[in-house]
């Protein structure tokens, strides 16, 4: 069976999907795998404006699998907590591999995005829930530690700190019409119109230039982890005349309003 699904929807969009709705898409190693490796693809696919990141079935993942985590690749000889750090690695990569692709992803979230779902929802930078999604921070449910995955990092910086530190230590169910009102999500839509929203979403970055909304992506994140305000405008700044000064975008922009025609960017 295939536990990455790729699938290319409109033009310029790609749709990831985990495929395994029988263990909700949870996190063994034979899906993260995989989806590392399809999500560094779908990044090196120059035809690939924006991407949609879902689970198959009923819910989007529901985080380690406890019962069949897969086989960790490479690890023959070597001590178990050597093995625990490089099984960790593997998974921290697709949150990085998230972060470090060019394109902006949206998750899709249809029902449960628990434990690592929900940081690997945190990972993406649009986030839409479906009706019936929840999100909980598990690990401190299952005695262990919920900060895993960056999530102690992205979850503050999307609510604040105050509601992050009650959803991670109370290890409770967030529903998608509390996640909408403190900012876990930007909208919530039927489950039968999730898939279209997060598409028409999509089409809305592709009617922009490329480089444009590529750049936006990598600065909001820069942006979060900037030492200073002053220090941020700079790489901000410098972004800004590089897109100005190395492309025709602004000039083709104040065109295409004065010819009341939608902007045609070759950039």
């Amino acid at each position: 069976m295939t536990f990455v699904l790729v699938d290319k929807p409109r033009p310029g969009i790609a749709l990831v999907t985990l495929n395994r709705p029988d263990r909700m898409n949870a996190m063994a190693f034979d899906v993260m795998i995989p989806l590392r490796e399809t999500l560094e693809a779908v990044a090196a696919d120059n035809e690939v404006r924006a991407v949609v990141l879902t689970g198959a079935g009923h819910g989007f993942c529901s985080g380690a699998d406890l019962q069949h985590a897969g086989k960790v690749p490479g690890v023959e000889g070597l001590t178990k907590t050597t093995v625990a750090r490089r099984s960790m690695d593997l998974l921290n990569n697709v949150m990085l591999t998230l972060r470090r692709m060019h394109q902006p992803v949206i998750s899709a979230i249809n029902g449960a995005a628990i434990g690592g779902g929900f940081c690997l929802a945190m990972g993406t930078d649009i986030r839409i829930a479906a009706e019936d999604a929840y999100f909980r921070a598990a690990g401190i449910n299952n005695g262990l530690t919920s900060a895993e995955l960056g999530i102690s990092y992205t979850l503050p910086r999307a609510i604040g700190s105050t509601r992050a530190f009650e959803i991670m230590l109370t290890g409770r169910d967030v529903d998608s019409t509390e996640a909408e009102r403190i900012g876990i999500v930007s909208r919530v839509v039927p489950g039968d119109k999730l898939l279209e929203t997060a598409y028409d979403t999509a089409d809305q970055i592709l009617r922009w230039s490329r480089v444009g909304a590529e750049l936006t992506k990598r600065m909001l994140w820069s942006g979060l982890e900037a030492g200073s305000f002053e220090s941020h405008m700079q790489h901000e700044g410098m972004a800004q005349l590089y897109v100005r000064l190395t492309t025709d975008n602004f000039d083709e922009a104040i065109r295409a309003r004065k010819d009341r025609r939608p902007p045609h960017f070759e950039h």
